[in-house]
């Protein structure tokens, strides 16, 4: 028995999937795009804090604006434990406070917004794993070892890109749909 492999034509492009394919239940879309929604503001209130100093986590004199030092601030603080302390301090510099920031804009703008989800879903994560390894709760006292906020919130991020929570209240189909994110497939 021989199978026959047909090629894809190159000029024929498949419909990508749409929210509705994915989860079915209205209620479901509705309770995905509130979570990314809260889940992008998580992001981009931890930006417009450290930049702006509002008073919350951040107090006014050490906004970013006013010569803070949002990343070097945490990597060199006491709450950097466990055996990478050394490598985070040692990476401390103003280029993280740049990066860390332009992260913390960069997804908590797309998630928000719903454009570029599996890019933002990745940094997020990225950004997300690497403050919990900084943190290191895997001692003795840790409210728990292995999964804290850190990974939740990564967990969710990809829970969110995966079931394109981004076409319910977002701009997630549109994103799709444009030329370059087609060709792109990675851009989605």
């Amino acid at each position: 028995m021989t199978a026959t492999v047909t090629p894809r034509s190159s000029s024929t492009t498949t419909a990508l999937p749409a929210q509705e394919e994915v989860v079915t239940s209205l209620t479901a879309r509705r309770v995905l795009a509130l979570t990314r929604l809260a889940t992008g503001f998580i992001f981009l209130w931890a930006f417009l804090d450290k930049t702006f100093g509002l008073g919350y986590a951040t107090p006014s004199e050490r906004a970013w604006i006013n010569g803070g030092t949002p990343s070097q601030g945490f990597l060199n603080s006491p709450a950097v434990v466990g055996p990478f302390q050394g490598f985070f301090q040692g990476i401390a510099s103003p280029l993280t406070d740049v990066l860390f920031m332009l992260g913390m804009l960069g997804v908590g703008a797309a998630v928000m917004l719903g454009i570029g989800m599996r890019v933002a879903a990745w940094s997020g994560s990225i950004i997300m794993v690497m403050m919990w390894m900084a943190e290191w709760p895997l001692v003795e006292g840790s409210t728990n070892p292995l999964v804290d906020y850190h990974i939740i919130y990564a967990l969710t991020l990809v829970v969110l890109a995966t079931c394109l929570a981004s076409d319910t209240w977002g701009l997630g189909r549109w994103w799709r749909e444009l030329p370059v994110v087609r060709a792109q497939r990675w851009l989605r």
